[in-house]
């Protein structure tokens, strides 16, 4: 299991275009559980609705973990979507 942890720079933070775009790229991994976490909810990346739900707003900090036989790459992936995504700096 792999993590990392992100600010959402996006003024208008997870919102559906991006968050629908993130749901389709976590389905490139189908061997890996990817998991966005923001206090104490969370939700799987592959799940728009969910996500939606979390009501992630600019500058907060969200946990992107990692866990499957793919991890390496969707983790490289999911740091890359964040930072061209969402405009986050990632650690």
């Amino acid at each position: 299991m792999k993590s990392f942890s992100c600010v959402i720079n996006d003024p208008l933070g997870i919102h559906a275009r991006p968050a629908g775009k993130l749901a389709k790229a976590a389905k490139d991994f189908p061997a890996s559980t990817i998991t966005i976490t923001k206090g104490d909810k969370s939700a799987a990346a592959n799940q728009l609705i969910k996500l939606m739900g979390m009501g992630v707003k600019q500058n907060e900090k969200v946990t992107v973990t990692v866990d499957g036989g793919d991890e390496d790459a969707a983790l490289a992936a999911m740091k890359a979507f964040f930072v061209e995504n969402f405009s986050a700096e990632c650690e």
